[in-house]
């Protein structure tokens, strides 16, 4: 399998750390802004080429696949450029920034046959499996998730500290996480509320929201999002359930009285990038959806595009 990696950035980085474990597979282009700085993380990875233009690595007959890591604007048009280029492609979250983009992706994908998937990480870490599996089982039923995700950044910079090329948005990116994790969680959502604070002057967005979510079982959720909170950053699921309550970090689970709760045989590895893109290789290997394709987290955009219209 030969894969190609676009924005070699923060992010792409934590791929490239996941790909490298993963038997069989290749890292032939990388694609990034900045020349100097993409073969400077070429070189470190062992990557054959590095270039600022997507459409070199697309002609390229040594790329199987791609992930993209680019910024949350480029998202559809990217995945929609590397399908027609007959590459299988992941997209990083979110899938793209508007209802009417989600489904051009889903479009694209359907006519081509290929495979799109999205980087919904939360339906890989560990710890959310571990309740998955409890859920599938018929041992555990989600009552109400309380999750809040909470960053400082009144700069536009990425988690490295770095400076942003663009601008990140708490309800396109952060809440795409909880949205589509809820739903498949606790069932398709029926019904969504949300509010948000002040628009930041220089940035253009909102700083603080908050968003309420009903699933057709009756469970809801409710996720606080901030990009002004000073102090431990991230995202944490609080599952509250009828046979127990959950707090998941991440890859690590415990209970609601915080005593840990063992994940590590969930899967071949904690890590749930690697475990991400582990499903996308097997996917495309055994000719199957996959986990978190276009089309099983394409509810979460309707979703997202009905809050958008609500936040004005």
């Amino acid at each position: 399998m030969r894969i190609a990696l676009a924005g070699a950035g923060a992010f792409g980085e934590k791929h490239l750390d996941g790909l490298k474990n993963i038997d069989g597979v290749t890292v032939t282009s990388l694609v990034g802004r900045r020349l100097e700085a993409t073969q400077a993380i070429a070189d470190k990875y062992g990557i054959g080429h590095a270039t600022t233009v997507l459409d070199d690595t697309l002609a390229r007959d040594d790329v199987d696949a791609v992930i993209l890591c680019t910024p949350t604007q480029m998202h559809a048009a990217q995945a929609i450029a590397c399908m027609d280029a007959g590459k299988h492609v992941q997209v990083e979250i979110p899938l793209a920034d508007s209802w009417a983009d989600a489904q051009a992706v889903l479009a694209k994908q359907q006519e081509t046959g290929l495979t799109c998937m999205v980087g919904h990480t939360r339906r890989f870490n560990p710890s959310h499996q571990w309740v998955h599996n409890r859920i599938e089982a018929g041992e555990f039923n989600v009552q109400q998730m309380d999750v809040q995700t909470y960053f400082f950044r009144r700069k536009n910079i990425n988690a490295k500290g770095e400076p942003r090329s663009w601008t990140d948005h708490l309800l396109w990116h952060h809440a795409a996480h909880t949205v589509d994790l809820f739903a498949y969680q606790a069932g398709k959502i029926v019904d969504a509320h949300a509010m948000q604070g002040p628009i930041h002057p220089d940035l253009g967005i909102a700083m603080d929201m908050s968003i309420q979510l009903k699933s057709e079982t009756g469970a809801i959720c409710t996720l606080s999002l901030s990009f002004n909170n000073d102090g431990p950053l991230g995202t944490f699921f609080r599952y509250i359930g009828d046979t127990g309550t959950y707090i998941a970090r991440y890859d690590d689970l415990v209970n609601g009285k915080e005593e840990p709760i063992d994940v590590s045989k969930v899967a071949v590895s904690m890590n749930g990038i690697e475990l991400q893109d582990r499903e996308f290789v097997s996917a495309i290997r055994e000719g199957r959806e996959p986990n978190s394709s276009v089309a099983k987290v394409f509810d979460c955009y309707r979703v997202l595009g009905e809050l958008e219209k609500q936040l004005g």
